[in-house]
């Protein structure tokens, strides 16, 4: 049986290279209650946000295989209205 779409947890699609950040992240957003997809690279990352199931994605930018910007971009074009955090390590303004 499954379980009605008004009461499951929202998704957030996690696309992350560092494993530690991205340990931190899944656990944090679970005990909050939300269910949570991680993606170690860019190729890996946007197929998953192609899926449509989830609610958020919060993306590296620095990522191998495409870069955050370049998911960022992709995504756009299948899913403008996606909410997308962008996560950074980068500290100059022009970053």
């Amino acid at each position: 049986m499954s379980t009605p779409a008004s009461i499951r947890p929202a998704s957030i699609l996690i696309v992350e290279d560092d494993p530690d950040i991205a340990e931190l992240l899944k656990i944090h957003l679970g005990d909050l209650g939300y269910a949570v997809t991680h993606r170690a690279d860019g190729n890996a990352g946007l197929a998953a946000a192609r899926t449509g199931r989830h609610a958020l994605v919060l993306l590296d930018l620095m990522l191998p295989g495409l870069d955050g910007m370049e998911v960022c971009k992709r995504i756009r074009q299948t899913d403008p209205h996606l909410p997308i955090l962008m996560l950074t390590a980068k500290s100059e303004e022009l970053d």
